[in-house]
């Protein structure tokens, strides 16, 4: 099984990154659908959430959230087939 990193998060409106991986694929993630409650309600503030940072491979946010690299490379869509 290939092994993913994530090189460059760029976040954008609407709870939304732009992701970008060690082989060149981009992609869109909607953060929305994953903030709940506990460590990942600090995201619903739309200023926190745009300070993502991209650490050893994963982004994350000063709380320690995180997402796995794989697990956002099979699940987020390509950036190219996103609907905004």
């Amino acid at each position: 099984m290939k092994i993913y990193s994530i090189v460059e998060a760029i976040p954008l409106e609407d709870f939304m990154l732009i992701i970008k991986f060690n082989d060149g694929t981009q992609k869109k993630l909607d953060i929305k659908p994953f903030i709940k409650q506990g460590v990942s309600a600090a995201l619903s503030d739309i200023e926190y959430f745009k300070n993502v940072q991209v650490k050893d491979g994963f982004i994350t946010w000063d709380n320690e959230f995180d997402f796995c690299p794989n697990f956002l490379y099979h699940y987020t869509p390509p950036f190219g087939l996103c609907r905004s």
